[in-house]
């Protein structure tokens, strides 16, 4: 299994992105699949969660902010970043659970058996 993300870039406080994921060797239809970040010298820390039965999550710094996507049949998920802070400056990883299809818990999504590259979000004026 592989899943690579890519769209980081550097944007202004307030400013938008959108993080696209490609997952490979996993059908996605059966799986939850989510994001995570890690800033310099923090933990790892879960974004948003999206299951096959249409369960949804977000952590409470993101929530309101960011939509968490996936279109089952591309093999592909998305983020959509929105109002961007300077405190949202991270890599981003995307992730699939190998073991279930639900959504329980953003926060835990770090924790999910295939994990992909990152890609680097700077949040800068």
């Amino acid at each position: 299994v592989q899943l690579q993300a890519s769209g980081g870039g550097l944007v202004q406080p307030g400013g938008s992105l959108r993080l696209s994921c490609v997952v490979s060797g996993l059908s996605l239809a059966s799986h939850a699949v989510g994001w995570f970040r890690q800033a310099p010298g923090k933990e790892r820390e879960g974004v948003s969660c999206s299951g096959s039965d249409s369960s949804t999550l977000y952590s409470v710094s993101v929530e309101g902010r960011f939509t968490i996507s996936r279109d089952d049949a591309k093999n592909m998920v998305y983020l959509q970043m929105d109002n961007l802070k300077p405190e949202d400056t991270a890599v981003y990883y995307c992730a699939a659970d190998l073991l279930s299809y639900h959504c329980s818990s953003a926060e835990v999504v770090h924790y999910f058996g295939a994990r992909g590259q990152g890609t680097l979000v700077t949040v800068s004026s």
